[in-house]
């Protein structure tokens, strides 16, 4: 077992070992990248996706959240460090022409079989190093990253608070940063991201005679660029405000004013404060306008992951190892994507590295969630040394 100090040579040490390790475990880990990529399931239903990668980790994989798994390498006694990965797909149909490439209308656009696959490599590779390892390690499967209810949500309030990690720590693949770099910074560098769904009730009537009626597409198109307009006006420039609108119901003829129009979207923020002023701001505005119009206006909110921030302490002792990983530094790097891993904040400390994938031979850049969006399989490798540096990181002994 490693000194009750921890010093960074020691860290260093370590990770040099299971970097050695790593390597030989790295071709069977891209072929079950392909198996996974090819055979995607959405969230809740990852029945088989956690039965394939149950079956090559080195221990017994116990379920966890429904669909979900946790195996723990290493038998010390200090609370273990949780590494994460996702189980699930995305509701897409898969356009790369890759060879591995998935049929159906599920694809893996996230980089979630990359991960799965590099957890699997660096679970293996220490569990070979088991009597050498700082504390142990919990490899955690998670479902439903992609989808409501959350996977993290589900296993912060159920069995991964009854295990009681020391920390828990991820690593997730980003096409906006640079090959080679890590994208790992403290505080938070995810936003919150809340679901809104508004319905504008209004007086159907025939096309021809909308006096007669009250139009509630009209009205909801207004209140759409009124939103999008105001958030700018409410949110500190400084901060972090973003509104997406990403879907819009209303009518089923081309002659008739609907009696109802909804539209859907998503609400994120860096802050609390902002999520709040974000929250009213859909609420005044849509009553307000729909009002205008007269129609009303019905406000659904479904609450999602708060932001996500890195412990100061991870990322410090993190960025001292991460050349020693072949990795480098990308720079401060946040964004107003989000991601249920913050829900682990509620349990212990947490950190997320985005793994860059800008200028990897043979990637064709496309943003996450994009049905061209193919991973290359060297990947596979870079988020494992990633997963290694911050499981070392955050790794504390018995008794430290």
């Amino acid at each position: 077992m490693a000194t009750p100090t921890e010093p960074s040579a020691e860290r260093e040490r370590l990770l040099g070992r299971l970097l050695g390790a790593l390597e030989g475990e790295l071709p069977a880990a891209v072929e079950l990248r392909h198996q996974l990529h090819r055979n995607p399931e959405l969230a809740h239903a990852e029945h088989a996706t956690l039965e394939l990668v149950a079956a090559r980790l080195p221990v017994e994989c116990r379920s966890v959240a429904g669909t979900g798994g946790a195996a723990l390498i290493g038998s010390g006694d200090g609370a273990p460090v949780a590494v994460r990965a996702e189980l699930d797909g995305l509701p897409l149909r898969e356009r790369t022409g890759s060879e591995f490439s998935a049929e159906g209308e599920t694809m893996h656009a996230c980089g979630h079989d990359v991960h799965m696959a590099a957890l699997v490599a660096l679970a293996r590779a220490a569990h070979g190093l088991a009597d050498e390892l700082p504390a142990p390690m919990l490899a955690l499967l998670q479902p439903s990253e992609e989808a409501y209810p959350s996977g993290a949500e589900q296993l912060a309030q159920g069995e991964l608070a009854e295990i009681a990690p020391s920390a828990v720590v991820g690593a997730h693949v980003h096409p906006e940063l640079p090959w080679g770099t890590i994208g790992l910074d403290e505080g938070v560098v995810n936003a919150s991201c809340d679901a809104i769904e508004i319905t504008l009730h209004g007086s159907a009537t025939h096309g021809a005679y909308p006096h007669l009626g009250r139009d509630p597409i009209l009205a909801l198109a207004e209140v759409i660029v009124s939103l999008h307009a105001q958030v700018g006006r409410r949110i500190d420039p400084l901060g972090a405000g973003v509104l997406t609108v990403g879907t819009v119901e209303g009518g089923s003829a081309e002659n008739v004013i609907p009696p109802e129009a909804r539209a859907r979207g998503a609400l994120r923020a860096h802050s609390p404060e902002h999520r709040a002023i974000l929250r009213e701001l859909v609420e005044e505005v849509s009553r307000g306008v729909a009002a205008a119009h007269g129609c009303t206006a019905t406000v659904v909110f479904t609450p999602g992951e708060p932001q996500l921030e890195n412990d100061g302490g991870i990322v410090s002792r993190a960025r001292e190892l991460i050349a020693a990983a072949g990795l480098a530094w990308a720079g401060g790097w946040r964004s107003a994507g989000s991601d249920d891993f913050a829900f682990f904040g509620a349990l212990a400390p947490i950190a997320m590295a985005f793994v860059g994938l800008d200028g990897a031979e043979g990637f064709a850049t496309r943003p996450l969630h994009h049905p061209e969006l193919m991973v290359p399989d060297a990947a596979v490798g870079a988020v494992a040394r990633a997963q290694a540096v911050l499981y070392l990181a955050a790794a504390r002994p018995a008794g430290a």
